[in-house]
C-alpha cells in the first residue's frame, strides 16, 4: 500500500524548487553529513577539470536559517514560510542530525554539537552571517547557536521553545500534559500518541484521517534510538543552567502573544 505522506515528497520538493531552494549535501566533518536545502543561485556547477565540489556563490540578499522543531524534518515544517521569504531573503532549510537525511557517527547528542554542526555547514555553504529562526527543538539550538557565534547571528526569531530544558522544567511540564517521558511525547508509537503530538504543537487543530497519520508515523520518525537520545541529552541539570546575555534582537512568538527582547 502506498504510503500518503511519502507519495507527496515529491510534489513538495517541487514547490520547494519553485520557491528557489535546491538540496544538497553538506559533509560537516568525517562521519557527519547534514542535509540542506539552499538558494539555487548559490550553488555551482562542477567544472570538468576538477572533481572536487565547487565552494558556494555568495547572494546579495540577507541569509535566513529555518531550524525545525522535534515533529518533522525542515521542509515538511517550514513549507508555508518558504515560499515568502525567498522573495527577500536567502533561505537556508537544514535537517538536523538524525533527521531527514542528516546523519552522524559522533555519539555527542547535546544541542551544543547540533549547533556546531550546522554552524561547520553554513560556512561550507559560504553563509557568513544570518538571521536563525528555531521552532521547538529547534528553538534551543538556535539559542546554542547565538550563544556559540554571536558574531554570525544577527537577529534570532524563536517559537514554542526555551532557552534551555533542565530538571525542574521537565518534569513539570511533562506531568501537566499527562505523560511520563518526553520520549512518549515527542517519539509517538500510536495514531492516538501523534494526535496529542500535533495538538499541542500546533496552533489550530485540523482533521486528518487516521491513515494519514499512520503513514505520517512511518515516514517521519526514524531514527528512534538516536532521537531518543537527543532528547535525553537536551535536559539539563537546574544547577548547570546558565542564561548568556544575548547581543542579538530577540523575537519570542508564543501562540497569540509576540514579544519583542533587545
Amino acid at each position: 500500500m502506498v504510503n500518503l505522506v511519502a507519495a507527496q515528497k515529491p510534489l513538495l520538493h517541487g514547490l520547494m524548487k519553485m520557491a528557489g531552494i535546491r538540496p544538497k549535501m553538506v559533509e560537516v566533518d568525517p562521519g557527519t553529513i547534514m542535509h540542506f536545502w539552499v538558494p539555487k543561485e548559490t550553488l555551482k556547477k562542477p567544472t570538468r577539470s576538477s572533481d572536487k565540489e565547487p565552494k558556494a556563490k555568495k547572494t546579495s540578499k540577507p541569509a535566513v536559517v529555518l531550524v525545525h522543531g522535534f515533529a518533522a524534518e525542515g521542509i515538511v515544517t517550514w513549507q508555508f514560510q518558504v515560499g515568502s521569504l525567498t522573495k527577500n531573503y536567502s533561505v537556508y532549510v537544514p535537517d538536523l542530525l538524525f533527521f531527514g537525511e542528516s546523519i552522524t557517527d559522533s555519539g555527542d547528542r547535546s544541542p551544543t554539537f547540533q549547533a556546531v554542526c550546522l554552524v561547520k555547514a553554513l560556512k561550507e555553504l559560504g553563509v557568513e552571517k544570518f538571521t536563525v529562526v528555531g521552532f521547538s527543538y529547534g528553538g534551543m539550538v538556535a539559542f546554542k547557536v547565538a550563544e556559540l557565534y554571536p558574531e554570525m547571528v544577527e537577529a534570532m526569531v524563536v517559537s514554542g521553545s526555551i532557552l534551555a530544558m533542565t530538571e525542574s522544567i521537565s518534569e513539570a511540564e511533562l506531568s501537566r500534559m499527562g505523560f511520563d517521558s518526553s520520549s512518549e511525547l515527542l517519539l509517538p508509537t500510536s495514531v492516538q500518541g501523534l494526535k496529542a503530538l500535533l495538538k499541542i504543537a500546533t496552533h489550530k487543530n485540523l482533521w486528518f484521517p487516521d491513515r494519514l497519520h499512520r503513514d505520517y508515523l512511518e515516514v517521519m520518525f526514524t531514527n528512534r534510538k538516536e532521537r531518543s537520545e537527543l532528547l535525553e541529552a537536551l535536559v539539563i541539570s537546574n544547577k548547570n543552567l546558565t542564561i548568556p546575555r544575548f547581543p542579538q534582537r530577540i523575537h519570542l512568538l508564543w501562540g497569540r502573544t509576540t514579544k519583542f527582547s533587545d
